[in-house]
């Protein structure tokens, strides 16, 4: 909790749950966060009450964004701040299903000095959490993107990252899915059947192929966070250039 304090009490982004205050009695320590009407993101993806509808491929687009962006401000701080533990469970949701990052428990300051990484015990989640972290204990900025890759698979698939009820085989999501994402021919297969394929093939393409990307052993050759913004961003003008060419073919002639 002390480092929640620490982080978001000097940290403000419309995608950053905002820490409204906090009380420190007796060594306990109670914080306050804005209230978020939609819950998580988890629970959109995996609940089946009758309640929790499934979200829709603009829905995952517009929220992938969101987190997206949020981890981009982190990692463009001035101390290269590393969330450390993204998951579907930590991406909380406002009226308008803007998406908001929660739960700095485990944000540490990212590599200074000209380092590629800082070393530190293995805390995270597992299915989320980066294989380098977890061989060595190196934690790098782009760490952070590897487990923002697991919870793109987890919006496209609606499947658990780690689901012990899977046959096996299946039961870690990325080991399973990574040749669906490769190939074009089956990746039909892989997408959440509550899109009732409902989405743009070709925005379903290449956000599978960005999540490969996010998903690369190496963390070298994954994409910067920024870069993932902006491909995120370039997904939904398609999309959205699309049904605004549909909605004027549509038009009856005058």
């Amino acid at each position: 909790m002390q480092s929640e304090v620490n982080f978001l009490g000097r940290l403000s982004h419309p995608n950053l749950v905002k820490l409204l205050g906090y009380c420190w009695e007796d060594k306990e320590l109670l914080l306050v966060y804005e209230f978020m009407a939609k819950g998580s993101l988890e629970h959109h993806l995996f609940r089946r009450a009758a309640a929790c509808q499934p979200l829709s491929w603009s829905l995952r687009l517009k929220i992938a964004i969101g987190a997206a962006r949020g981890l981009a401000f982190l990692h463009a701080s001035e101390t290269k701040i590393i969330y450390r533990d993204f998951k579907s469970s930590n991406i909380l949701l406002d009226s308008n299903y803007n998406a908001k990052l929660s739960d700095f428990g485990l944000a540490k300051n990212g590599p200074s000095d000209g380092d590629s990484h800082v070393t530190t015990r293995v805390m995270g989640t597992r299915g989320y959490a980066a294989p380098e972290y977890i061989a060595t204990g190196h934690l790098y900025v782009k760490s952070d993107v590897y487990g923002f890759g697991v919870v793109l698979l987890e919006m496209l698939s609606g499947q658990r990252a780690l689901d012990p009820n899977r046959p096996s085989g299946k039961q870690n999501l990325v080991d399973w899915a990574k040749p669906f994402l490769a190939d074009r021919r089956k990746l039909a297969s892989l997408m959440d059947p509550r899109l009732e394929g409902r989405y743009r093939s070709k925005g379903a393409l290449q956000a599978a192929q960005l999540t490969l990307r996010c998903l690369a052993g190496d963390p070298k050759r994954r994409p910067s966070m920024e870069e993932v913004v902006q491909t995120l961003e370039h997904i939904e003008a398609l999309k959205n250039r699309s049904k605004e060419s549909k909605d004027v073919a549509s038009q009856p002639i005058a």
